[in-house]
């Protein structure tokens, strides 16, 4: 039986700030939602430098913040200070503004002798989060690799093809990782992938092109049930028909 193929909706910005400005609104319109059904809200966010701008307009939302848990879609196996390291990142942008501090972060546990142990102690932590066969976050943020990948879901790797876990180890740019995997990240209820610069142009051709093999562009295992809103620059855009 053939599956459903993924509907996406891309939306192109005319400015690094309008990209920003439109990443915060649809994480914030995301975690209202939640609350309005819930008395929590549980939001993944990606590293790297692209959101950061948008963590900081994020952090100007007024939301309680205080009812909000923010985790990771995927870390890199380092210590907690180290400049790699998506958690300080968070910390030196969205969790640095005096509003978004009161949310409650739950970084992935590096601290740990083995990246199998920081894997099986964040799914660990997740489970309790998040009750269930897979965790349901309510927003994930994602990037979008030159080659196609996406949390840490590398082409030629393993962890694309882990389904019997939420949590597993990535192997990218040399680095152990931990990443979710294809199926706890399709489980979110609303999934943004933020793309910028022309050298995202190809990856994300290929992540709209419904004949892409997922092997060669993992980020194509990202298939929730609902419509992927894709937020991209002029740069990574430009050679999408119509954009």
């Amino acid at each position: 039986m053939t599956e459903p193929s993924t509907r996406y909706q891309l939306i192109v910005a005319t400015s690094p700030e309008e990209l920003a400005r439109q990443a915060a609104e649809q994480i914030a319109s995301g975690i209202d939602l939640a609350l309005a059904e819930r008395d929590r809200a549980q939001i993944a966010l990606a590293g790297g430098e692209t959101p950061r701008a948008a963590y900081a307009r994020l952090a100007e939302e007024h939301l309680p913040w205080e009812r909000v848990d923010v985790l990771l879609g995927d870390e890199r196996w380092v210590p907690a200070d180290d400049p790699s390291s998506n958690a300080r990142m968070l910390r030196e942008s969205l969790l640095a503004h005096p509003q978004a501090s009161h949310a409650r972060f739950h970084p992935v546990p590096t601290d740990r002798p083995t990246p199998q142990a920081s894997a099986e102690a964040y799914a660990a932590e997740l489970a309790v989060l998040c009750p269930g066969a897979l965790p349901r976050f309510d927003v994930l943020l994602l990037g979008l690799g030159d080659d196609g990948h996406t949390a840490s879901l590398f082409p030629g790797t393993a962890a694309p093809g882990v389904s019997d876990r939420p949590v597993t180890i990535g192997e990218g740019k040399g680095l152990p990782r931990i990443t979710l995997t294809a199926p706890a990240l399709s489980a979110a209820r609303r999934v943004i992938f933020l793309v910028s610069g022309a050298g995202k142009r190809q990856a994300l051709a290929r992540l709209l092109d419904p004949s892409e093999p997922a092997e060669r562009t993992p980020a194509r295992l990202v298939r929730p049930a609902g419509v992927v809103v894709i937020l991209a620059d002029a740069a990574a855009a430009a050679d999408l028909p119509g954009a």
